[in-house]
């Protein structure tokens, strides 16, 4: 007979050789998961990305519409000549000028809203998007008037026209805005910029509004915006030609110029105040930019250029511009030295300051030629909008099926802006045996990538039934939209080296992974 302090022992050391070969058994299962840091190599060329830089001038009218070529615009992704230019530029960009020269009075064509369509088309076909403007004139007619150079009338449309005409561009826009980087007001005025209006107001010497606008003239102009903002698409931007017209549609005709700027808390997310960016056709022209940063006032106050005025609404555009997009167009040389490279001028710390994301490559020439010739323009093209350096990343060297994968990237934004629009940013694993392609959503958000220092930290949940293997791991920073989310002229390329792939739009984070 067996004592019970016996049997008792016994059944506790069987239970004790139980939990050892248990827990041998668990630990020779585990995977030590060791991360290693990995150190990129910063790149100085010149390349191709989406939605930034310099673009190619490009303009039709309705009463003899020629359409883009494919062709042609793909040839301008690469290295090419600007007329009257020291310098060639790569190009993603196309500014389209839409003059509706003799549609003043009547409704658009089919033919010409068809002709649209082929436009979008061909900038899709050659990996490119456009910046549309419609506008009814850009002929400066000379006279017998204050101003002289031009004279009224100006011939731009009344507000049922435009209005009209809006309404009948909503449906073209909506269906291309996969290849719309973003769309200008245009419309009122010569050369769509809001100022020599005949229907308006006219802010000019030529008008006998003493230089302002009043009540009624910009609650006309807030009507056209705000259908033009139902027209373009939700996830599309709208720019205006100075701050001021920006204040005004949000907050009233007697908005002052200190109202409050766009901060992050309401930027990105479709509302007007987070669509509204601005086109400055006359960046450093003169110390207020031609007109640019001026309170055009109301009926009950007078306009007003002042020093205050000017830094007040500098500072505003300053703040605002963090978030929207910037662009435009040099148009004077008057301002030199000013406009030309540091240290004699200040053209870099200008673009940065104001988060502009492109620039016209034609247009004023004899400003661009002075950035070549005074030795920043390569530091321009390259810095224009965004350009992100990859400078390490701390990568996992195993992964196990069923747990999170943590990985951090460390980047740089060398350039002046952060992207405008919604991107999709991925973690790919692709097999180094089969090739097959995981991609994996990260959560942050491109958009919010400003000029300075910026972590991306994730983690990425391995599915339990994913493939064992080794899996190279790279960044892919396609466009949003599924039309051309797998084309690789649309996806954001790394200024690092050897980590574009151009085949694929991938950027290698020259690691690889095993998953167990």
């Amino acid at each position: 007979m067996i004592k019970k302090h016996t049997c008792y022992a016994i059944s506790t050391c069987f239970a004790a050789l139980l939990l050892f070969v248990s827990c041998k058994s668990q630990e020779d299962n585990l995977v030590k998961i060791d991360s290693v840091n990995v150190i990129y190599t910063e790149s100085s060329e010149d390349f191709p990305n989406p939605e930034r830089g310099f673009y190619r001038y490009s303009e039709t009218h309705s009463s003899n519409y020629e359409v883009l070529l494919a062709e042609e615009l793909k040839g301008y992704r690469s290295p090419s000549s600007v007329e009257s230019a020291n310098y060639k530029v790569s190009s993603t960009l196309v500014f389209r000028y839409y003059v509706l020269d003799n549609l003043v009075n009547s409704a658009m064509s089919a033919s010409f809203l068809s002709n649209i369509k082929k436009d979008f088309e061909a900038a899709r076909t050659a990996g490119v998007k456009l910046i549309p403007r419609f506008v009814y004139t850009v002929t400066s007619k000379a006279g017998n008037c204050p101003e002289g150079f031009i004279c009224p009338p100006y011939g731009d449309a009344n507000k049922a026209t435009i209005l009209s005409h809006i309404g009948q561009l909503k449906p073209v826009l909506q269906e291309n805005a996969d290849v719309i980087a973003c769309v200008q007001l245009g419309f009122i005025g010569t050369w769509g910029e809001q100022y020599y209006s005949d229907f308006f107001g006219d802010a000019s010497n030529n008008g006998n509004q003493g230089g302002k606008l009043l009540d009624n003239n910009w609650r006309d102009r807030t009507e056209v915006i705000k259908a033009f903002l139902d027209a373009v698409p939700s996830d599309r931007m709208i720019q205006l030609r100075y701050p001021q017209i920006k204040q005004r549609y949000l907050y009233g005709v007697n908005a002052p110029i200190t109202s409050p700027a766009l901060t992050e808390s309401n930027a990105f997310n479709n509302s007007d105040i987070a669509r509204l960016g601005y086109h400055n056709d006359c960046f450093m022209a003169s110390v207020n930019d031609l007109g640019t940063y001026i309170d055009y006032g109301n009926s009950s106050t007078p306009s007003n250029s002042d020093g205050v005025v000017l830094n007040t609404l500098k500072d505003y555009s300053k703040a605002d511009s963090k978030f929207v997009v910037v662009g435009g167009e040099t148009c004077s040389d008057d301002y030199s030295p000013a406009n030309n490279c540091e240290p004699a001028g200040k053209v870099q710390a200008e673009l940065a300051a104001l988060h502009y994301s492109f620039i016209n490559a034609h247009y004023n020439n004899a400003v661009n030629n002075d950035w070549q010739d005074g030795g920043c323009m390569d530091n321009i093209k390259r810095n224009l909008g965004y350009r992100f350096v990859l400078k390490s990343a701390s990568l996992p060297d195993n992964a196990v099926k069923g747990t999170t994968m943590n990985i951090s990237l460390n980047l740089k934004n060398v350039g002046y802006a952060s992207p405008y629009n919604k991107r999709s940013a991925k973690l790919i694993l692709r097999n180094t045996q089969s090739g097959e392609v995981k991609s994996f959503d990260l959560a942050t958000d491109v958009r919010k990538w400003y000029s300075g220092e910026i972590t991306v930290t994730e983690g990425i949940q391995i599915p339990a039934g994913f493939p064992a293997g080794d899996y190279e791991l790279l960044l892919n920073l396609p466009d949003a939209y599924a039309s051309i989310g797998k084309r690789p002229e649309f996806s954001i390329r790394l200024a690092n080296a050897n980590v574009w792939e151009a085949a694929t739009g991938y950027n290698k984070l020259n690691h690889t992974v095993k998953i167990n």
